[in-house]
């Protein structure tokens, strides 16, 4: 027997759509390796990668490839939230 993944996630509500699935923990892991505070990048990168499904490639940077949904997404003290 052979089993297929679906690599795509049904959104519900007035704009259904499907979603690229992301592996956000391991992705995140890898964005705040190099952290000075992992623990709390991990958790705001968790978010943002659940929010956008997206997570930047590297380390630092790049946020730009994720879109407006990862760039524009900001805390209570306006500043931005995602690594």
């Amino acid at each position: 027997m052979l089993f297929l993944v679906s690599t795509f996630k049904l959104v519900k509500g007035p704009n259904r759509r499907l979603l690229p699935f992301v592996d956000c923990g391991a992705r995140c892991r890898v964005r705040c390796s190099l952290h000075s505070r992992p623990k709390i990048c991990s958790r705001a990168c968790g978010t943002c990668c659940f929010r956008c499904r997206c997570v930047p490639p590297g380390t630092y940077g790049n946020r730009e490839m994720c879109g407006k949904c990862y760039t524009d997404m900001i805390t209570h003290g306006n500043k931005p939230k995602c690594p």
